[in-house]
């Protein structure tokens, strides 16, 4: 039996920037997210160009013989376009977006990751982190340098140490099969709204109100509660058996906010 997401998704500038530089794709059988680096001009066209080229994953069947190279192959492309980009136009170096991709296979589920944007899995109440993010910080946590109680309030706690930057010695996504079962909700995030909002509140919000306009209205407004210091992209999604439609490009690959 074929398997589809049905998403609600949105993207949204912030209380204190003026470009969203965040970029997603809510699809069929692919959800991404992805956080531009680099300034105004730069974030918004590395975003836009990564979530263009994971969109077209929908378009290939992948299983357990071919995710795994297919979705490395793509990051590449990814990483050689940014760095043709910035070839072209010097005002675009130093350029680069995190990515988050988690795509529906035949058998299951493939996630595709790099940066510290954020994949969650809510399953019977419970929530699951299926990223691990690629940050000064948890290195300092995985080390045993820094303990939890020290991660919101460190000076770098934003600093990212893999992302797709065009560099010629570029970062291997983590790459994992994801067990995605009917009833769990999954949520796609950049850190506009995983570095603000805990997760109980993820956790309650998606197990009370599921895939809907509210679910993704009322992690915005906590957000913005705490302040909402960066661009925030949000999907969240649950398996279904026939398509719905989607909601496609959200944030700057169309062009702003949404």
């Amino acid at each position: 039996m074929s398997r589809y997401f049905q998403s609600v998704a949105l993207s949204d500038v912030g209380l204190h920037r003026t470009e969203n530089e965040d970029s997603g794709w809510a699809g069929a059988t692919v959800l991404a997210v992805a956080d531009g680096l680099g300034g105004h001009a730069g974030g918004e066209i590395a975003s836009s160009l990564a979530i263009k080229k994971i969109a077209t994953i929908e378009k290939v069947p992948l299983n357990q013989r071919n995710a795994e190279t297919t979705l490395i192959e793509a990051f590449l492309d990814i990483n050689n376009s940014l760095a043709q980009s910035m070839k072209k136009n010097n005002e675009l170096r130093g350029m680069g977006t995190t990515l988050t991709s988690l795509i529906l296979g035949k058998d299951q589920a493939y996630l595709a990751h790099l940066g510290d944007s954020r994949a969650y899995r809510v399953r019977d109440q419970k929530v699951t982190q299926l990223t691990k993010d690629h940050t000064l910080v948890q290195e300092l946590l995985d080390q045993g340098r820094l303990s939890p109680d020290e991660v919101d309030g460190h000076p770098q706690r934003s600093f990212v140490t893999k992302a797709l930057m065009g560099a010629e010695q570029h970062e291997r996504p983590d790459f994992l099969p994801i067990d995605i079962q009917d009833g769990d909700y999954i949520l796609l995030c950049s850190d506009g709204l995983s570095g603000v909002v805990e997760e109980r509140k993820i956790e309650h919000i998606l197990t009370t109100h599921g895939v809907s306009e509210r679910a993704i209205s009322e992690l915005k407004s906590l957000a913005f509660k705490k302040g909402a210091p960066d661009n925030l992209t949000i999907i969240v999604a649950t398996l279904a058996t026939k398509k719905s439609p989607v909601p496609g490009y959200i944030g700057a690959v169309k062009g702003g906010a949404s």
